[in-house]
């Protein structure tokens, strides 16, 4: 099942950085962090510990199951973490995510970051936004008071030259946020989801490895 699972996740990360491959993260401290290359990773760690499990299970060896069940308590573990501190440190989170959000605006229609300009041109477009936490974000990008054209009302060349009432005025971080709130149930969903098929596996490569080891004993 993990085998399978990494496989799919490893096939919509390569099918991302063909099909988007000018859409990357839209932070400025983690510019190969995007979508796509977090998928390609994750699949192929995935695909390693369910071939790992795939192969102790056929042949029935004590190692590569005890392996298995290492690497996938481990990652259930570091989840586990990384979910804690997030609840527990939420507005540490915020203000970090937002400042070095601000610090990317910066490098938006520079040489060497077309990924991130298309980023932030798709987010203001489809989420209707304009800047982190305010228009005025990109004043200081721009050194006087334009902003990009995604942030238009209504899309025409250089029409953030034009005065802010033609501009989107919601803020991005919390318009997203607002967005990843409301479909929190599903994300939820995933999450729970992810965690039962990590159990079921540590279960079955104990158990495998428990059996294995008992025919040893007998057969000794």
């Amino acid at each position: 099942m993990l085998l399978l699972g990494g496989c799919g996740i490893l096939g919509v990360g390569i099918w991302l950085a063909v099909t988007q491959g000018n859409f990357a993260t839209l932070s400025s401290s983690f510019p190969s962090l995007s979508a796509a290359n977090l998928l390609i990773i994750t699949g192929t760690f995935v695909m390693i510990i369910g071939f790992v499990g795939c192969i102790g299970a056929i042949k029935e060896n004590k190692c590569l199951l005890l392996s298995f069940f290492i690497m996938l308590l481990i990652i259930f573990v570091l989840e586990l973490t990384v979910v804690i501190l997030f609840f527990v440190y939420t507005d540490k989170i915020d203000k970090y995510a937002q400042r070095d959000l601000k610090k990317g605006l910066h490098l938006y229609g520079t040489d060497g970051n077309i990924g991130l300009t298309n980023a932030w041109s798709i987010i203001q477009t489809d989420f209707r936004c304009c800047g982190v936490s305010n228009f005025t974000d990109w004043f200081e990008v721009y050194n006087t008071t334009r902003v990009p054209d995604s942030c238009c009302l209504e899309f025409s060349e250089n029409c953030g030259l034009h005065s802010p009432g033609t501009w989107w005025k919601a803020p991005c971080y919390e318009t997203v946020k607002i967005w990843l709130q409301e479909n929190l149930l599903a994300v939820g969903i995933f999450g729970l989801c992810t965690a039962l098929v990590q159990i079921l596996g540590l279960t079955f490569a104990m158990t495998m490895y428990c059996q294995v080891v008992k025919a040893d004993t007998y057969c000794a």
